[in-house]
This record gives C-alpha cells, sequence and structure tokens, in this order.
C-alpha cells in the first residue's frame, strides 16, 4: 500500500489547527471552563498524532490500507467535531476564540505538528 503523499500534510494541518485552537481557548480562558464537545476534537487529535507516529515507522509494520482508511475517516470527523465545540460556545465567545486561534495558527511552525509524538525529532521531514 502507498500512502497518498498529501496525507502527512493533510495530518500536520489538523493538528496544527487545533494545537492553535487549544493555545487560543488557554489564552482566553475558555480551557479553564471545557465543554463536553472538545473531548472529540482532543480524540481527534489523538488520532491525527498516532497516524503521523505510524508514518514514521517502517511501512511493513503496520497495515497501511488500514491506517490509511481509518486517518481519513478521523480526518472527515474533524470539521463537523469542530463546529459542534465551536456551536457549544456564547457568540462573542465563538468569534474571539476563532479570530484568536487564526493569529496563533500564523505563528505555529510546521514541527509544532509533530509535539508529543515519541521519538519524533522536530527537524526530521
Amino acid at each position: 500500500m502507498v500512502v497518498p503523499p498529501e496525507l502527512r500534510t493533510e495530518l500536520e494541518e489538523a493538528r496544527l489547527g487545533l494545537r492553535a485552537l487549544y493555545r487560543a481557548m488557554d489564552q482566553s480562558h475558555i480551557a479553564q471552563h471545557l465543554p463536553p464537545k472538545v473531548r472529540r476534537l482532543f480524540e481527534l487529535d489523538a488520532d491525527f498524532a498516532e497516524a503521523l507516529w505510524v508514518l514514521d515507522q517502517p511501512s511493513r509494520l503496520y497495515n497501511l490500507s488500514q491506517m490509511v482508511r481509518d486517518t481519513r475517516a478521523s480526518l472527515a470527523r474533524l470539521s463537523p467535531a469542530l463546529e459542534d465545540f465551536l456551536a457549544s460556545l456564547a457568540p462573542e465567545e465563538r468569534r474571539s476564540l476563532e479570530r484568536d486561534a487564526k493569529e496563533v495558527r500564523k505563528e505555529l511552525p510546521r514541527e509544532a505538528a509533530y509535539l508529543d509524538i515519541p521519538g519524533r525529532h522536530p527537524k526530521r521531514p
């Protein structure tokens, strides 16, 4: 199974977007009162981190077809989960969080997608 070349980039972008959202939540003090719907975002983030980790392992060790299928399914759930979470916020809180997350995302380097991934050196492609 050949892993689609764009999968790594999609995963990196998904993780960076979520990291920006988490930092913006922390800065706006929403993190102190996390709505239960944010749990789905944490679970998806963990799925993306695991998939990025697998992409760095010898391909013979994993069923890549299944990993790609499961990862695509998780990527497809991201937008609805994010919208569901954002809809749980008050309108002004949502606007502020979305604005702040966009600003934070501009500052996050690609390597930040690999935070908390065991054995991953930040400079490794």
